[in-house]
């Protein structure tokens, strides 16, 4: 299951890494360039020649380089783009609140001052699959065609801390979301003046250690910076409302016939130790699923050997996915 709530495990080597950690120490140069967009600054890491682009949008608690794997992989056949949302790496807090709409709303504007063309494959991790579904209602023309890489969606069931669990969206409070905006106001800004010494820096997870060694030095760097867990909580607490309508009002096929793989990891995992049995919330998991495809008349589900972070653990699978969108986009063909 994703880290909605994000659980750290202690490693030797992580030990070695974090001991040279310090909240004052200053950032690592970017791989790729900061984007003005109005009073901050969006990290984008563009590589690879051929189109369409690929964008990717990442799950909570992870960055732009930790799609090295894939970026690396897709960008012999495709033009790549990653990059960190507002509040993540080296990108600036940005507006709020933190709805899929201003998230959509940075990231098309990033792309256009960069002078990256659309149409474009949309991938989307985890919480990056709802966004990115979000992304493409809102801006139909600049779609190609869509990877979901093990993503989030409504009615999800979720652990909440101990054997709680909920499902995303159910009995969420409706509220409007507002207008995105680009340039940052004074309510913007952050307003913590907590005198409170900063917490211990985390330790690596294990499953981190499979990138290269500059890339896991990133993760520990990014992953304790001060902005990141205000960030997630508004982009949690935001997307509740879109799970809430989508769940009240689903929309069939808001795709059309653009090219879609889901790609759902082989075993959910789940222990009895939930407040609905394990089988219970599997099934829900392989129904919720599935029900991805109907977004698309032109979509296939794609089963990997892997947990929930494939773009780590099955570099190859993903990275052959958005090769098959890919394809099926320049000869607009069939999946």
């Amino acid at each position: 299951m994703h880290r909605f709530r994000r659980l750290f495990l202690v490693c030797a080597s992580a030990v070695v890494f974090c001991s040279s950690l310090s909240a004052e120490d200053p950032a690592p140069a970017p791989p790729g360039v900061l984007v003005d967009l109005g009073g901050h600054k969006l990290h984008v890491h563009c590589t690879g020649k051929s189109g369409p682009t690929v964008l990717v949008e990442t799950g909570f608690g992870d960055f732009s380089f930790d799609w090295i794997l894939v970026q690396e992989r897709v960008s012999h056949f495709a033009r790549i783009c990653t990059y960190d949302r507002a509040g993540y790496a080296w990108s600036d807090p940005g507006p709020l609140p933190r709805t899929f709409a201003q998230i959509n709303l940075e990231l098309h504007d990033a792309l256009n001052k960069l002078g990256e063309r659309g149409p474009y494959v949309l991938v989307g991790h985890s919480y990056g699959g709802p966004a990115m579904r979000n992304f493409a209602a809102t801006y139909p023309r600049d779609v190609a065609g869509m990877v979901l890489v093990d993503a989030a969606h409504e009615g999800m069931r979720i652990s909440i801390g101990g054997k709680n669990t909920v499902r995303l969206g159910e009995g969420a409070k409706a509220m409007p979301i507002p207008e995105p905006h680009e340039q940052m106001r004074a309510a913007d800004r952050p307003t913590d003046s907590s005198t409170a010494p900063p917490p211990p820096p985390q330790p690596l997870e294990p499953l981190y250690q499979k990138l290269p060694a500059s890339n896991q030095k990133l993760h520990l760097w990014a992953q304790n910076l001060s902005t990141l867990d205000e960030t997630e909580d508004n982009e949690r607490q935001w997307s509740e409302i879109y799970y809430a309508e989508w769940l009240a009002a689903p929309l069939q096929r808001p795709l059309g016939a653009f090219p879609l793989i889901v790609l759902t990891r082989a075993e959910g995992g789940y222990g009895e130790d939930f407040d609905v049995p394990a089988a219970q919330m599997e099934k829900e998991r392989k129904q919720g699923q599935a029900k991805l495809l109907l977004l698309s008349s032109n979509s296939s589900q794609i089963v990997l050997p892997s947990g929930h972070n494939m773009e780590i653990e099955d570099p190859d699978g993903v990275a052959a996915a958005i090769r098959r969108v890919v394809d099926a986009a320049n000869r607009k063909q069939s999946l």
